[in-house]
């Protein structure tokens, strides 16, 4: 190939990328910063809780932990028994707490002499069960008959909703309209216009966890029925929205 052809065919493509740079630079030196507005939204569904869990336990005190052991082991099986025959499954049963533990004396403080130490006087044992009552209209009969059987440790009723998903996504859609009416709001009043979508994030859903009632019950319950009201709860999901402006 004549030289004077390769010079020339190097300057036409050397000629050719710097008006591509320059027709880029131009057209990045013309575009605007996207502008947008972030905005938050919340949504709250109320349901009534379709399902409630107990604890009822059985505390005992003995001079010997194997007397202690043996007095709560025969409370305790009727206790179970009794949450058995009321209706909750075996699968909804489930031993939550065991113990074993020393209780100890205590010496009074006299003045000018040295203290005592504590010393062992008995055990105590303390076991404890929990159980999922899946039809509400039975918590009350079943609080009653695990005090009648010999529990002297209750906590609870705790309700909650068994399968809060389908709520939570009811206050996920409910959040993403409160976003999108905030945003309407906004660009109104600051006189521009909505553009689309540019991402959505979830904050984060609430769906109630058990609540206990106080254990303050066990001492009067046993000559009493045990009124309970269930009530709602609040289930929430929360969203932001960044949106481009016009």
């Amino acid at each position: 190939m004549p030289q004077n052809l390769v010079t020339t065919s190097v300057a036409f493509i050397s000629l050719c990328c710097m008006t591509m740079t320059i027709r880029a630079e131009d057209h990045h030196a013309g575009d605007k910063p996207l502008r947008t507005i972030t905005v938050s939204g919340e949504g709250k569904v109320k349901a009534k809780p379709d399902t409630a869990s107990i604890s009822a336990g059985v505390v005992t005190e003995a001079a010997t932990a194997r007397e202690a052991l043996d007095k709560n082991n025969d409370r305790m099986q009727e206790v179970l028994n009794g949450m058995r025959d009321a209706g909750i499954a075996e699968a909804d049963l489930q031993t939550s707490q065991f113990s074993v533990s020393p209780m100890y004396s205590r010496p009074p403080r006299r003045p000018n002499m040295p203290n005592q130490d504590p010393k062992i006087i008995g055990y105590r044992v303390s076991n404890t069960a929990t159980g999922v009552i899946r039809n509400l209209k039975n918590v009350g009969p079943i609080l009653d008959k695990v005090i009648t059987l010999g529990a002297n440790s209750v906590s609870g009723p705790s309700f909650f909703i068994n399968k809060p998903g389908p709520l939570l996504d009811e206050a996920r859609k409910y959040a993403v309209a409160d976003a999108l009416r905030k945003a309407d709001l906004l660009t109104q009043a600051a006189e521009v216009q909505l553009g689309e979508i540019q991402t959505i994030r979830e904050g984060g859903g609430y769906a109630p966890q058990p609540r206990m009632m106080p254990r303050a019950m066990a001492m009067d319950m046993e000559a009493k029925s045990v009124p309970i009201a269930a009530g709602s709860q609040e289930i929430r999901a929360s969203i932001n929205i960044v949106i481009a402006i016009q």
